[in-house]
């Protein structure tokens, strides 16, 4: 997306940057790893396709990618390469055509010295806070493999709540339960802000959140810190 590809993001613990030309040889050597192609749902590419598809997700207005660099090690290196401060990456598709408010969220910690540290809980409030006040966006959603419990359990934390399920033509269909408890089936906005499907097939955890009043103000509260600079053009 051209609309980021001068934007950096200041944050407690990480960076947002736009995905540049400089930051492929590290992903590429990220996504050797069989952990990270299982977990994210990926197959592995040569550094040719890599680079093709960087040039891609640049261009693409559905696309919306930041590199998530260590803020630590960014900040004791002023002016050094960005690649040794490479955390990650955080993305947002807005591939849904009859819902252009919809913005499909992905968070990566490939880096594993820098997994544990609440990287990835910064880096998904910061992209979704963007989302929100730049994007457009209201709703939220997010596509995790049934393994990856540690970022089950990060977004439940981001108001992805508990939930409880039921079986339907052999998938699952989970209802969320909030803190006044369950969610009746007979609101539909309720409905769409809590339902998440779990694909036996895919074995693939799908939750949606929609923005209310109440939930933006605390998404730009927990990201009020975060400051937007200039980045450099990259490639």
């Amino acid at each position: 997306m051209r609309l980021n590809q001068n934007v950096s993001l200041l944050g407690k613990k990480v960076v947002l940057v736009p995905y540049t030309a400089e930051h492929v040889p590290r992903y590429h050597e990220w996504m050797k790893s069989e952990e990270l192609q299982r977990l994210t749902a990926s197959e592995p590419l040569t550094l040719e396709q890599e680079y093709a598809m960087q040039r891609s997700w640049r261009e693409d207005a559905d696309k919306c990618t930041f590199i998530v660099l260590d803020a630590a090690k960014w900040q004791a290196q002023p002016g050094s390469a960005e690649e040794s401060c490479m955390a990650g990456d955080v993305n947002l598709f807005l591939t849904d055509l009859g819902d252009p408010t919809l913005g499909e969220i992905e968070v990566m910690i490939a880096e594993p010295s820098c997994r544990g540290k609440g990287f990835g809980t910064e880096a998904a409030l910061m992209m979704m806070s963007y989302g929100v006040t730049k994007l457009g966006l209201t709703k939220f959603e997010a596509k995790i493999g049934q393994g990856n419990e540690p970022s089950i359990r990060m977004f439940q934390k981001l108001h992805f709540e508990q939930v409880r399920m039921r079986l339907a033509r052999g998938e699952a269909w989970v209802w969320a339960v909030g803190p006044a408890g369950a969610r009746t089936c007979g609101c539909s906005l309720d409905l769409w802000l809590s339902q998440v499907a779990v694909s036996s097939v895919f074995q693939e955890v799908t939750l949606r959140l929609a923005m209310s009043e109440p939930e933006r103000q605390w998404l730009l509260e927990q990201t009020s810190h975060v400051e937007e600079k200039p980045y450099r053009d990259g490639s």
